[in-house]
């Protein structure tokens, strides 16, 4: 993945941080991927690290990000592509806020072109959790399913309320995608 990636993670203090890295862990596991990963939504990729590199920080502090507590993340149901990064995943509701939270941090990938930032956040981004990263063909429905008894019995609600059905604000994290996945780590971190 060209450039660096802005991931939106559950707040510090919230349940699902250690649900999905389990999640993540035995979903790994069971379809034989050595991946693992930071739970996380990509909010943008591809951004040149000429933008940062100073200071990634900085950077990142200088994102005017709407309220944390307007953009809520709520989970729909599993899916499956026939994508590396999107082998098996959790799509998530694309509320207005979390559109605009992407559109706003596209606006780095397309060089402040609004418009360009905002059509990409309506007609391309898709909000999703990924579960696994691999180089197999899209789950089939038999796995779907015992994934989804995973997800259930780890207390995770796909299309419902409470806790575990998603989260509200939380942190952005700037990641290094351009680097092997067991190297992605963030370096700049922003709670909102």
């Amino acid at each position: 993945m060209p450039g660096s990636s802005l991931w939106l993670l559950p707040p510090k203090s919230h349940p699902l941080n250690d649900t999905l890295v389990t999640l993540i862990e035995q979903t790994s596991s069971r379809f034989g991927s050595l991946n693992r990963f930071i739970p996380h939504i990509t909010i943008t990729s591809e951004i040149s690290p000429s933008l940062y590199a100073k200071s990634p920080q900085k950077w990142l502090d200088s994102l005017q990000l709407p309220e944390g507590n307007h953009v809520k993340v709520k989970f729909e149901r599993l899916a499956s592509e026939d994508v590396y990064v999107r082998k098996l995943y959790i799509k998530c509701t694309k509320t207005k806020e979390l559109e605009e939270l992407a559109g706003i941090c596209r606006q780095q990938v397309e060089g402040q072109d609004e418009e360009k930032a905002i059509t990409w956040a309506t007609d391309t981004y898709n909000p999703h959790l990924s579960l696994l990263y691999h180089d197999c063909p899209p789950v089939d429905a038999n796995a779907l399913a015992a994934t989804a008894e995973s997800v259930e019995k780890a207390g995770l609600k796909l299309a419902g309320e409470g806790d575990f059905a998603g989260w509200v604000g939380g942190r952005i994290i700037l990641v290094p995608t351009d680097k092997s996945i067991e190297e992605w780590a963030p370096i700049a971190e922003k709670t909102f």
